[in-house]
């Protein structure tokens, strides 16, 4: 089944719709809409030339997350469910993607094996959640329990990428400063020096000729800076600089604390969600690993459900890992205890999530002194190499 959007209009009245069908081909999709009443003026399929497709967000799955799980919960009828979310859904690219879990599910598919035709837009923590979902009968909390998830993913991403933001406008203030600086006032002094046929200072020879540089090769220097990013981003798709980025992000300074606890609070919040729902604690453990994204972290945890499949305990599977903090094993073995580690994984997570707000402050008011000295070096050099020059024109005459 195909999706097709159209534009149409009631031939008893000449209102005029648009919306989305599924057949075959087009033929049997405009057939569809003369069996409604509709006369249909444009049939497109989906994804066809001509057809603009938006990104899906995580903001759009969390929504879509949400109110099927509220449909659901409230005893609609599966069918019936994901047609009012599609009709509700304002993201063409993401209706398309509803309706064709839809068409499957109309089919006879599983709700699991239709939404694990879309594996760009549902990983695998997401299947197997509603998989397990689908056989024990609470649906509803399953899909609350990734809404959950997904909004705590989004958050701390969103903490993050805030703190990140101060320092990148005072570094982008910096570069538009120096700009200014080397552009118009540096070559203004070099030109009162040159008339009163007077040397440079060394600074300001310095300053001039990075701006005689950057006006002659500014493409060389925009073709190197977009030419390595290019590479950068090649070699970090590989295995082997995967390995480097990852091993990167948990061994840099002052953020290697604010990474280890992320991925620790990640690994935990997943393994909770997949334990309590159901799903056996091996896959849980497979599929917490995928989900953490970090692939030295990810083999710390397979190296730990080898040991728990040869029938170790996770605790002892997770201890003396080298990016396995101490305390998350320390919890699981009072969670092993106690019959409840789902529990444990739980308190875990929230505690680093905890850890990781408060270290997300922490760096931020760290970063503001450093940006600022920074500032005055550079600020300070560039006034520098500008009146010290008109300073010893002044003393000269």
């Amino acid at each position: 089944m195909k999706r097709f959007d159209y534009k149409a209009h009631y031939a008893a009245d000449g209102r005029r719709v648009v919306g989305s069908v599924q057949a075959e081909n087009e033929y049997n999709a405009g057939k569809l809409l003369v069996e409604r009443g509709l006369v249909p003026d444009e049939v497109i399929e989906f994804g066809s030339k001509g057809q603009v497709s938006r990104r899906i967000t995580g903001k759009d799955k969390l929504v879509f997350t949400r109110q099927f799980a509220t449909l659901i919960g409230a005893g609609l009828p599966l069918a019936q469910s994901l047609q009012t979310v599609a009709e509700q859904t304002a993201n063409k690219t993401m209706r398309g993607v509803i309706e064709d879990i839809l068409a499957n599910v109309e089919a006879g598919k599983t709700l699991a094996e239709s939404f694990g035709k879309h594996p760009k837009v549902f990983n695998k923590v997401y299947l197997s959640i509603v998989a397990a979902g689908e056989v024990s009968g609470t649906l509803d909390e399953s899909l609350k329990r990734i809404a959950a998830q997904q909004e705590k993913d989004a958050q701390m991403i969103s903490k993050i990428r805030g703190a990140m933001v101060y320092p990148a406008i005072v570094l982008v203030v910096i570069g538009l400063v120096m700009a200014f600086m080397l552009f118009t006032v540096v070559p203004q002094v070099e030109n009162l020096y040159a008339d009163l046929r007077q040397p440079l200072p060394t600074l300001t020879q310095i300053m001039v000729g990075l701006a005689d540089f950057l006006a002659r090769f500014w493409w060389l220097v925009a073709g190197v800076l977009v030419g390595g990013v290019f590479l950068l981003k090649q070699y970090f798709a590989t295995d082997n600089g995967t390995k480097v980025k990852d091993t990167f992000a948990l061994n840099v300074p002052i953020f290697k604390g604010l990474f280890r606890r992320l991925y620790m609070a990640r690994f935990a919040r997943t393994a909770q969600i997949l334990l309590r729902t159901g799903v056996p604690m091996l896959d849980s453990l497979t599929i917490s690993g995928e989900a953490v994204n970090n692939v030295m972290v990810q083999a710390d945890i397979m190296a730990a459900t080898e040991m728990v499949s040869a029938g170790k305990s996770l605790s002892e599977g997770l201890s003396n890992r080298d990016y396995i903090m101490p305390f998350v094993p320390q919890m699981i073995s009072i969670g092993e205890k106690s019959g409840k580690i789902d529990e444990m994984l739980g308190k875990v997570a929230q505690i680093y999530e905890e850890e990781l707000d408060e270290q997300i402050r922490t760096i931020s008011t760290m970063i503001e002194p450093v940006l600022m000295v920074f500032l005055a070096i550079v600020a300070g050099g560039m006034i520098g190499a500008v009146l010290f020059p008109i300073y010893a024109l002044v003393n000269m005459f």
